[in-house]
């Protein structure tokens, strides 16, 4: 009887080491997401990175052997549906789909043929000055480069609405925040079931909703690389600003400037 317990001890510990190994092997992966808003000749806003500088970044990953692959091969790996992304992966996305996406980030994006994600919120499309327009969108999606998903309808600052707003009038607005944007996209464009949280403002209220509403996986702006440790529907991205550079830039894609905790703007 003792050599049976001890026996399905050993088993027991083995089956569990086996289980710390295979998380930790996991977490080794870990890919960098790179979020863009705004590019031109020079900086207008905090948010606006120069084409030179974006160049000059395309061309460090593409000098020191980075591959930049779909955020969806990432995700897909992430729920268990794929592969793991090969060694020294990074995914750029772009939120908003201000005009300079079109003007000056796809000639580039064509240059280097590499793919981006975009997150759109359709309000602004053909309504803003800034704003690309649905030609413009359908144009990038037809490079085969492009993936267009969602950045709710009309980017509202959630932790403000729950602030004003009486519950039932917040959950209305969560609710036509994050189906509207889907709906529209869906009907104009493809497939949406991707979303990063305007101003990276997520809780677990929303990342719910989101869920429910039929989004696979969530993005923030919280500030390290994404691992499968991570929560599906608040994976981390870096915010990208002209002051990043290459050398900073370079800081980054290695992993030395990650930040714990949840960040917003």
């Amino acid at each position: 009887m003792d050599r049976i317990l001890r026996f399905l001890a050993a088993i027991t510990l083995l089956i569990m080491c086996f289980s710390c190994l295979t998380a930790v092997a996991e977490d080794a992966v870990s890919v960098p997401v790179l979020v863009y808003h705004r590019f031109g000749p020079s900086v207008a806003d905090g948010m606006t990175v120069t084409t030179a500088v974006f160049e000059s970044q395309l061309k460090w990953l593409k000098d020191n052997q980075y591959t930049v692959i779909p955020l969806r091969t990432l995700v897909n790996y992430l729920r268990g549906e794929g592969p793991p992304p090969p060694p020294q992966s990074v995914v750029i996305t772009a939120d908003d789909a201000h005009k300079t996406v079109y003007t000056e980030m796809l000639p580039l994006v064509r240059k280097y043929g590499i793919p981006v994600t975009l997150f759109i919120y359709p309000s602004a499309i053909s309504n803003a000055s800034y704003a690309m327009t649905w030609e413009q969108l359908k144009e990038v999606q037809q490079t085969g480069l492009f993936d267009l998903q969602s950045h709710t309808f009309w980017h509202p600052n959630f932790k403000r609405e729950k602030k004003k707003l009486k519950p039932a009038e917040y959950q209305k607005l969560v609710d036509s925040q994050l189906q509207k944007s889907k709906a529209v996209l869906e009907k104009r464009l493809s497939t949406v079931d991707l979303l990063a949280w305007p101003f990276g403002i997520y809780d677990d209220y929303l990342e719910n909703e989101a869920s429910k509403a039929g989004y696979v996986a969530a993005f923030s702006i919280d500030r390290r690389h994404v691992r499968k440790s991570e929560k599906i529907m608040a994976l981390p991205r870096y915010l990208m600003v002209n002051g990043d550079g290459t050398k900073n830039f370079a800081a980054i894609i290695t992993g030395r400037a990650e930040e714990k905790g949840h960040k917003t703007y």
